[in-house]
Formats: structure tokens, C-alpha cells, sequence
């Protein structure tokens, strides 16, 4: 059957079946037309049988896998830090190590390897490698505020209610002196002045490990000043008297004072 012109027709219909169809060029800019819809419909199918289905693991080559450079030697150094440090909360302290890291900060890790300290009464957590560790991070600053503070203890997954407790004996504000938070830390470590002084020695010299742990004068007196004034038992005259016959006995060594200059270790029987 020939094909016939209708006036209600447009030219690319033709007549078939007693109806009309249309032409197989104007077919075909229809199903280009339907290809974006029909194109979506087919990654929601294909979603929806990865899910019933999961596709199996891809495998890559080594020659497709880019590893950053930098990446073995950080993971190297911050496994190291890990053991040296031996942290109790390994993320906790993972966050405070790369936070510091990623700006330049001194790190959260402990010279070396330590012992648990023998004369505290109970187990605090706190070492002097950890105190040392506070001390390389915030006396740069001289004076610190008690969020930071409180932030970098935290890092070294020491419990908060012995900070709090540390430093309600003295009447801190906002911001805190560095160097008293140490002496309050070296008392926490030792049982008495003289063993306190002696932690603060070892944290503070520039010595070599088993040196004579000098620090100068100034710096010693004012710990030693600080922690006497918490004890109310001892007498002010008492603490003059003992920092004169000290400054006299260290004035030839450079104002310098050593852990024998002034501590005598209790004998074992």
C-alpha cells in the first residue's frame, strides 16, 4: 500500500495497521532523545544488584599503586614514638602525636623507655619522661592556659582528675606559670622536698642522661621557694638558710646546682 499525504499527518508519519507509526528516522531521534532517561534507569539497576551482589575485590598491580615518599618514614618514626612512649590509650595519644606533627609542635614521646616510679603510693600515670614530655611542649610559652593544658595531658592519656586535683593547691586562674605546674608534678612523683627538687633536676638539665643533672641557681631556688611555701610546716628561715649555705657551696661551679649538691640517698639496710 502506497504511502498517502494526510493534512493532519506531518510528512514523516506513514499509515500502517489501520494507524500510523513513525518513519524509522524520526524513530530513532525519539530513542536519542530517551537515551539520558533510559541511561539512569540503568545505574540504579546496577546499584541495586551490586548491593545483592557485591562485585568481587579489584586487584591492582604495583605499577598502579602511588605511595607517597614521605609516608614509610612517618610510619616508621611514629611506631617508634609508640614504643618508646608505651601510651595507655594508643588513639588518644595518636591524635595528640599528629596534631603536633602536622604543625610543627614537639611531639608527645618520651626520650626512652621507662620504669614505672617506684616510690609513688599509687599508680597515677604519671612518670617523669611524661612530665619531661609536658615540659619540651608548653615551657617554651612561660605561662599557658588551663584548656591547653589540660588538652596536652589528655594527649598523654593522663587522667584529667589529677590535674584538676594538682591544681587546686594554688590558687590558679585561667592561665597558669609553667614552671609551678612542674614543681606541683615533681612533688605528685616524689615524697618529700628534697626528692621533688631532685625530679625537677632531671627534668630541667641540659646535662647527658646520668650527669650531674645541673640547673642553674635562680631556676632551683624558685622550686625549691614554691614547693616550701605549699608545705605550711616548714618555716621560712629555714628555707633562707638552706638556699645561702647552697648559693655559697655553688658559686665556683658556675651557679650551678646538681643532685649531689643537695641530696643524700637514704641508705638500704
Amino acid at each position: 500500500m502506497a504511502t498517502v499525504k494526510h493534512k493532519r499527518c506531518p510528512g514523516n508519519w506513514r499509515e500502517a495497521s489501520g494507524g500510523y507509526a513513525l518513519s524509522g528516522r524520526a524513530s530513532r531521534r525519539a530513542e536519542v532523545r530517551d537515551l539520558p532517561a533510559r541511561t539512569s534507569q540503568l545505574k540504579i539497576l546496577l546499584l541495586d544488584i551490586t548491593r545483592i551482589m557485591p562485585l568481587p575485590d579489584t586487584m591492582f598491580c604495583a605499577q598502579q599503586i602511588n605511595i607517597p615518599p614521605e609516608l614509610p618514614d612517618i610510619l616508621k618514626q611514629f611506631t617508634k614514638a609508640a614504643i618508646r612512649t608505651q601510651p595507655h590509650d594508643v588513639l588518644q595519644w595518636s591524635a595528640g602525636y599528629f596534631s603536633a606533627l602536622s604543625k610543627g609542635e614537639p611531639l608527645p614521646v618520651k626520650d626512652r623507655i621507662e620504669m614505672p616510679v617506684a616510690t609513688q603510693k599509687t599508680d597515677t600515670g604519671l612518670t617523669p619522661g611524661l612530665l619531661k614530655v609536658l615540659h619540651k611542649q608548653l615551657s617554651p610559652k612561660g605561662r599557658v592556659s588551663v584548656i591547653e593544658l589540660e588538652k596536652k595531658w589528655k594527649h598523654l592519656c593522663l587522667p584529667v582528675e589529677q590535674l584538676r586535683a594538682l591544681l587546686q593547691l594554688d590558687n590558679f586562674g585561667e592561665e597558669v606559670e609553667w614552671l609551678k605546674v612542674l614543681a606541683l608534678g615533681c612533688s605528685i612523683l616524689g615524697g618529700s622536698l628534697m626528692t621533688s627538687v631532685k625530679y625537677a633536676c632531671e627534668i630541667l638539665t641540659t646535662d647527658p642522661e646520668g650527669g650531674p643533672a645541673r640547673i642553674p641557681f635562680d631556676t632551683f631556688s624558685f622550686i625549691y621557694t614554691y614547693l616550701a611555701s605549699i608545705d605550711d610546716e616548714m618555716p621560712d628561715y629555714t628555707v633562707e638558710a638552706f638556699l645561702n649555705t647552697l648559693k655559697g657551696q655553688v658559686e665556683l661551679k658556675g651557679d650551678l646546682v646538681g643532685i649531689s649538691d643537695f641530696f643524700i640517698p637514704s641508705k638500704k639496710v
